[in-house]
């Protein structure tokens, strides 16, 4: 199981990378975890997009699924005729929402993709394990634990403190954490998290190695592994686009 960073750029997309986007290849299969805002062309770089087999959906913020409404264009308008719709597993209204996005007055999203509705538990996505839990978020958000092979990975996706993490990622071999905020008085609660509050999680799920993602574009990268490295004495290194792990 290889797995690929397309986009990390928490919020919105910033100048060195699309919003979220992760390449799961078993080498037979191929699973996107979210397809956030400005990751459907960089994406074509890691793989065709008629390749792709199925695509988890984390929840409903743009910077997580915007892009599948091209994404349906791809599938709906292909020059050798519509392509077979792709599994999608979303929190429930996914496809009212992306709907509503793309306005399409012909094919739509529901043309391109069948929607299965998430919700807490361990599921099978073609060969792929898939456990999935609640995350601490305004919006219905669903945290991922893929395992295949005898390998974990661990995706937060959008979350603050909270013990469903330290739960899911639980002896992963490689946790995928939002790092969204700086430390400082008055975060918001039941947002996002600090570098050092992921880096908590990470410690105290025992996963062999912290990857900080969903980094804000106006935050320090270098500053945020430091507040991490304060707390997490395992491998800690920051997503950065074509990253490869787990391969």
């Amino acid at each position: 199981m290889q797995v690929t960073v397309v986009g990390w750029a928490g919020s919105y997309p910033g100048p060195m990378s699309p919003a979220s986007c992760y390449l799961i290849d078993t080498g037979d299969f191929r699973l996107l975890l979210d397809l956030g805002s400005g990751a459907l062309g960089p994406l074509q770089q890691y793989a065709g997009l008629a390749d792709i087999d199925a695509v988890c959906l984390s929840h409903l913020h743009a910077d997580h699924c915007l892009d599948m409404c091209g994404y349906s264009v791809f599938r709906n308008y292909h020059p050798d005729g519509a392509l077979p719709p792709l599994p999608v597993y979303a929190p429930k209204g996914a496809a009212e929402r992306l709907s509503r996005a793309l306005g399409a007055e012909h094919l739509g999203i529901t043309d391109a993709f069948t929607f299965t509705e998430l919700a807490p538990g361990t599921i099978e996505i073609g060969p792929l394990r898939v456990t999935t839990r609640h995350m601490n978020h305004p919006v219905e958000t669903f945290g991922f634990r893929v395992e295949h092979g005898g390998r974990v990975l661990g995706y937060s996706a959008d979350t603050g403190p909270t013990e469903e993490l330290v739960a899911l990622a639980r002896d992963a071999d490689v946790l995928l954490s939002e790092a969204s905020f700086a430390e400082g008085p008055d975060l918001p609660a039941g947002l996002h998290l600090t570098a050092r509050q992921a880096a908590d999680h990470a410690a105290r799920a025992e996963v062999g190695e912290l990857v900080l993602t969903h980094l804000v574009p106006w935050n320090d990268v270098a500053a945020s592994l430091a507040e991490a490295a304060a707390v997490f004495e395992g491998p800690l290194r920051p997503a950065s686009c074509g990253l490869r792990l787990l391969g």
